[in-house]
């Protein structure tokens, strides 16, 4: 395999020999547009034979060695709760992105704070604002249960074990991260559950030796709960766990889909 450049071809005439159809001209068009400005198929070739060399050094799975059909595995009811996740995650990011439109982290009011009434106002105000809210607390929920359930999977059956072990560590930051996202989301109608849950996470957080203080006014904005807190929960919950959860996501199916799906072992 090699990158270097190949000759000089006349695609122009290589495309007008051929009977294609708009949408086959169009897409062979624009590949080779892209392939002169970034040789993308070179590098495609490349992660091909990466990929190759890599799965190569892959024990083999127990439906090679007994050549069964590895399709039952893919079927089997708990080996979907991995994708059964990613699922809900992804309801659960469409639906928080909708009632983002209608909802602002302020502590502000004289008797029920500005975030809780708009939380109010969405369920009962705004058209199919209660099933949006639904689906979006279910989701979470769902995915929440998904993912633990998929760890358990994995331990039971010893998919954690090698070659998969950077991937189940990945999954339990994963499983962390889940966590985190609905801690961070329960606080945001900051009702009288989310202020004693936020109350509880300042106490978690000062009980750590030497860092404790320091963590609780990084996450919390100090020792006591107000608009600091909500913010921080806020930004957390919309501006920086979508966007660490939603890679790691990604690198765990890369990971998944260059190794195979584990069997029992």
């Amino acid at each position: 395999m090699s990158i270097e450049r190949k000759d000089e071809h006349d695609h122009g005439a290589w495309l007008a020999e051929r009977d294609l159809s708009l949408i086959e001209k169009t897409y062979l068009m624009t590949l080779i547009w892209l392939d002169k400005r970034f040789r993308i198929v070179d590098y495609l070739e490349l992660m091909e034979d990466m990929y190759y060399k890599v799965n190569l050094q892959m024990p083999k799975s127990h439906t090679e060695q007994y050549n069964l059909d590895n399709k039952f595995w893919y079927w089997y009811p708990l080996y979907a709760l991995g994708s059964f996740s990613v699922i809900a995650y992804i309801v659960a990011a469409v639906s928080g992105a909708l009632l983002g439109f209608y909802y602002a982290p302020s502590t502000a009011g004289e008797g029920d704070p500005e975030a809780y009434l708009q939380i109010v106002a969405i369920m009962k105000d705004l058209n199919f604002g209660f099933m949006l809210r639904s689906i979006h607390r279910w989701s979470a929920q769902v995915m929440t249960a998904a993912v633990f359930l998929h760890m358990l999977r994995v331990y039971f059956t010893g998919a954690y074990k090698e070659p998969r072990e950077i991937n189940w560590l990945i999954g339990i930051i994963l499983l962390s991260l889940t966590m985190v996202f609905g801690y961070t989301g329960y606080l945001l109608p900051w009702n009288q559950l989310a202020f004693w849950a936020g109350q509880i996470g300042v106490e978690m957080a000062i009980a750590v030796p030497i860092v404790g203080e320091w963590t609780a006014q990084l996450l919390f904005g100090g020792f006591s709960l107000g608009q600091p807190t909500l913010q921080r929960m806020y930004i957390l919950h919309v501006f920086i766990l979508p966007f660490v959860v939603t890679a790691l996501i990604a690198l765990h199916i890369g990971i998944v889909w260059m190794q195979g799906i584990a069997e029992p072992h």
